[in-house]
C-alpha cells in the first residue's frame, strides 16, 4: 500500500513542474526524422510529374480494396491481366490479441514473378519510375496505396523490405517501424523502409495519403 507522504506528494509536484517547462515540438515532426529501419535513398523524382500522372492513369482505372485498404498494381505477372486478393496484399505476420503469438495471414507471393509493367501506365511518368527503380534493385510488385482519413493499418510485419515514394500525403500521415515514427513528405523522394520489423501506417489527417510502394525482392 502506498504511503502518501509530504516528501512523496513535493516530489510528485515537481516531477510535473519538470514535465510542464518542456514544450513539445510542433514544428520539425512535420519533417522526416531518419532511423535504421527507415532512410532516405539518395534518389529523387519530380512530384508534380507523379501527381499529373496518377491523375491520368485514374481516368481509366481505379483502387481495388476496402476497409481502409486500397490498392491500384502497377506491375503484374507477364502476361496476366487481373491482380487476385492475395496479390494485393500478400503474406504478413501479425500478433493478433493478448496472447502476443505471432500467426502468418495471407499466403506467399513470388515478388520476382512481377515483372511487367501494367499498360495502363505505359507511356507515363510511373514507367520512368519503374525502370529507374528496377535498374538499382530487385523490385517485386509495385503499389499505389490510398489510406482514408483517420485511419491505420494493422500492427504487422512483411517477409521483405518495401521503398515508398509519398504522392499525396499531410502532416497527419504517419509511418512507424518498430519503436521509430517519422512523417514523410510527399517531395519525390524515395524513403526505405525495413518492414521487416513491425510497423503501420497511419492517417490521422483530413485527407487521402496515397503512397507509390514498391517490395523489394531481395
Amino acid at each position: 500500500m502506498m504511503h502518501d507522504t509530504i516528501e512523496s506528494q513535493t516530489k510528485d509536484k515537481n516531477q510535473m513542474a519538470a514535465w510542464l517547462a518542456q514544450s513539445p515540438d510542433t514544428v520539425t515532426i512535420t519533417e522526416f526524422k531518419p532511423s535504421p529501419l527507415i532512410n532516405k535513398i539518395d534518389l529523387k523524382f519530380d512530384i508534380a510529374n507523379i501527381r499529373s500522372a496518377l491523375d491520368e492513369v485514374l481516368k481509366s482505372v481505379e483502387f481495388s480494396g476496402g476497409d481502409g485498404f486500397f490498392a491500384l498494381p502497377l506491375n503484374r505477372r507477364p502476361g496476366e491481366s487481373r491482380s487476385t486478393a492475395n496479390d494485393l496484399s500478400g503474406r504478413y505476420y501479425i500478433r493478433a490479441d493478448d496472447r502476443y503469438m505471432e500467426e502468418a495471414r495471407e499466403e506467399v507471393v513470388d515478388e520476382g514473378a512481377f515483372s511487367e509493367l501494367v499498360p495502363a501506365f505505359k507511356g507515363t511518368y510511373f514507367e520512368t519510375i519503374f525502370n529507374t527503380l528496377t535498374a538499382r534493385y530487385p523490385i517485386g510488385r509495385m503499389r499505389i496505396l490510398k489510406k482514408p482519413s483517420y485511419n491505420c493499418n494493422s500492427w504487422h510485419r512483411d517477409p521483405e523490405p518495401r521503398l515508398h515514394i509519398p504522392i499525396h500525403t499531410n502532416p497527419g500521415a504517419l509511418f512507424i517501424v518498430n519503436n521509430h515514427c517519422t512523417h514523410m513528405p510527399a517531395d519525390g523522394s524515395v524513403y526505405f523502409t525495413d518492414t521487416r520489423g513491425y510497423h503501420t501506417a497511419l492517417n490521422g489527417g483530413e485527407h487521402p495519403r496515397i503512397h507509390l510502394v514498391a517490395a523489394l525482392a531481395y
